[in-house]
């Protein structure tokens, strides 16, 4: 009984490795792939100026504290609403599901937001938008908010991965119409992961 507990202990522990491992990996890369995107001059959305002096996206240290296993709930039957933008431009979403967790001992919850409209690219069927801000927005990160992809989890758990978070495109080019993130999705923590307000740093 006692080798099939240690044993029991030895796979959990083995594949919280493993995820530890899969996420450390996961957000080195997402980070990597956003500077190849700000420094190739085919895909920047950098204005000309800025791209002349441009080095790299700053970003916080990753640290998988900020890569939450959170509660998901779905919640249907939700009305579509015209989301604010920075612009006139009124996107409609739909309140999918809401993601419950704690962190810095909070409890806190977050929506998630699907868009009603469909996507151009296929494979986006299952995507989830997650606009946020937090205590670090205007002080650390940008004062706009910033944002998570999500996909539809298949249970009742989701994985936010705040060290993949991301800065809508206004933070760096005026020309674009971004989301402003609800109210309600306002965390009253400092979320010190993802990528850094970048006024600061050009």
């Amino acid at each position: 009984m006692k080798y099939v507990l240690f044993l029991s202990v030895f796979f959990i522990c083995l594949s919280c490795g493993t995820a530890k491992k899969r996420f450390l990996k996961e957000s080195v890369a997402h980070q990597a792939s956003e500077n190849k995107d700000f420094l190739n001059s085919e895909s920047t959305i950098l204005t000309a100026e800025d791209f002349k002096s441009f080095k790299g996206l700053e970003f916080y240290p990753i640290d998988l504290a900020y890569c939450i296993e959170a509660d998901f709930v779905r919640t249907p039957d939700e009305v579509p609403f015209l989301m604010r933008t920075t612009t006139d431009r009124l996107p409609e979403y739909v309140k999918y599901g809401e993601a419950h967790f704690t962190l810095q001992g909070k409890q806190l919850k977050l929506n998630l937001f699907q868009s009603t409209a469909p996507y151009d690219e296929p494979g986006y069927e299952d995507y989830l938008f997650l606009p946020f801000t937090d205590l670090t927005s205007g002080d650390g990160s940008y004062g706009g908010g910033r944002f998570l992809d999500a996909r539809i989890p298949k249970g009742d758990k989701i994985i936010l991965n705040f060290n993949k978070a991301y800065n809508p495109y206004c933070a760096y080019n005026s020309r674009y119409s971004c989301p402003i993130p609800p109210k309600e999705n306002d965390l009253l923590v400092r979320i010190e992961a993802g990528v850094k307000d970048f006024g600061d740093h050009h």
